[in-house]
């Protein structure tokens, strides 16, 4: 069995940690924004901790109604530009806490007193110690070179920054994420089952809208990096704006379709690929019932999800089926060729 397998067993008491440690912390930290409220809070990560940033986005601009934006490091560490973070809440998320680049931003916006938050699942790491303030990922240690005990975290520490900031999270909502994870694990027999069929795909495409966009993200990354399959990304809205063009039939296309707010959108999306004969796999909860009818194969997680809730117990089937299809491909998901746990980057 691989480690990447075994760690995304281990979510749902890596989330109960997590967020019995977490609430402390944000309960402390929400008393200090209420003094400072930043007008601007700027995220900067890279790899997996890129995708819960561009999760973090839309969940603290929809909660909180704070402008928010994504870090391009770059701009600092090769452009030398001198971007004004004053006012701001800079919020740097790496796993290791030692991603050379984000740390670099975090100190240059700390030196003209931006308010800093680091999340890390290392707590004697680089960011840890440059950070103003620091949300700790209690994932415990995490081999795999795939990442996705700390991507949960993540997540879940992103929702605490949103009630930290008053935004419309509820703890009770959160308290219920590890039985849903848990409920989700469920799934695996299904999901080795399922994962045989695609042995030999080489190309996919991954859909996803709002809260679950960034899921697309993270689900294509893992099918990249543990079963070599060409992966692209894409918003449903997008994806209709251009990039539809390369499906034909029996193209792969996995879709996280929720009920609520997104459904329409995915729904047009899953009806057009439906007309083209595309092979769609999605990904919902009893609360939809109508992907099952514009979809070649559905993963059903056991237990309705509120659709503000869904990106972290969503990826876990995803995390599954890439673990399990690079078993099926004779691959070992948690050594990835060419790659490192740690990227250091400028």
């Amino acid at each position: 069995m691989s480690r990447m397998i075994e760690e995304i067993r281990e979510q749902p008491a890596a989330l109960e940690r997590t967020l019995a440690g977490g609430l402390r912390r944000a309960e402390a930290f929400r008393r200090i924004v209420a003094r400072r409220r930043p007008r601007l809070i700027v995220l900067a990560a890279r790899g997996t901790s890129d995708n819960a940033a561009l999760f973090g986005r839309y969940l603290l601009e929809i909660t909180t109604r704070i402008p928010v934006s994504l870090a391009a490091p770059s701009i600092l560490t090769l452009y030398g530009a001198r971007v004004d973070y004053r006012d701001a809440l800079v919020v740097a998320i790496s796993q290791s806490g030692e991603s050379t680049d984000t740390n670099f931003l975090l100190e240059r916006a700390r030196a003209q007193g931006a308010l800093t938050l680091g999340i890390t699942n290392e707590r004697s790491s680089s960011l840890a110690r440059l950070a103003e303030h620091v949300f700790l990922v209690r994932a415990g240690k995490e081999r795999s070179v795939a990442a996705t005990k700390t991507y949960t975290g993540q997540m879940l520490l992103l929702y605490l920054l949103a009630w930290s900031l008053g935004g419309a999270i509820r703890a009770a909502d959160l308290e219920r994420l590890p039985a849903l994870v848990e409920s989700a694990l469920g799934l695996e027999a299904e999901v080795h089952e399922l994962s045989s069929r695609y042995r030999f795909m080489r190309h996919a495409v991954v859909v996803g809208r709002g809260l679950n966009y960034a899921n697309a993200f993270e689900f294509a990354l893992k099918l990249m990096e543990t079963c070599y399959v060409v992966a692209e990304r894409f918003s449903s809205a997008d994806f209709l704006h251009g990039p539809i063009a390369l499906v034909e039939p029996n193209f792969p296309v996995f879709a996280f379709a929720p009920a609520g707010v997104t459904w329409g959108s995915m729904g047009e999306t899953l009806k057009r690929l439906h007309a083209l004969r595309a092979e769609v796999v999605a990904i919902t909860d009893p609360g939809n019932n109508e992907a099952a009818g514009r979809a070649t194969r559905v993963i059903r997680l056991p237990r309705r999800v509120k659709e503000v809730m869904t990106p972290i117990p969503y990826i876990v089937p995803a995390q599954l089926f890439a673990a399990c299809l690079a078993e099926q491909k004779g691959l070992d998901p948690d050594r990835p060729r060419t790659l490192s746990k740690v990227t250091l980057t400028l």
